[in-house]
């Protein structure tokens, strides 16, 4: 496990890696309550950041933390670490 704690730099880097970035969106911005369809992210890139997260912490993601329409960055951090914690 990476760290102790998910962050926000956490789901930064993890939206990266897996889905990439569109170029129109600052992730480095205040997204933490925007939702990740906003973002650019389809329910593809959801999929692929949630097995990303699962091999790096060990924490699987509920199907209520991948429903596209309501996921934010603060939604996933919430998630990973409540199951960081259990």
């Amino acid at each position: 496990m990476a760290t102790e704690t998910f962050t926000l730099d956490d789901v930064r880097r993890i939206l990266r890696e897996g889905a990439g970035s569109d170029e129109s969106v600052d992730l480095d911005g205040d997204i933490l309550d925007q939702g990740l369809a906003a973002l650019g992210y389809d329910s593809l890139a959801l999929m692929e950041t949630a097995s990303l997260i699962e091999r790096e912490y060990q924490v699987a993601l509920g199907e209520e933390v991948l429903d596209i329409e309501v996921v934010t960055p603060r939604v996933l951090i919430d998630a990973v670490n409540a199951g960081l914690d259990g």
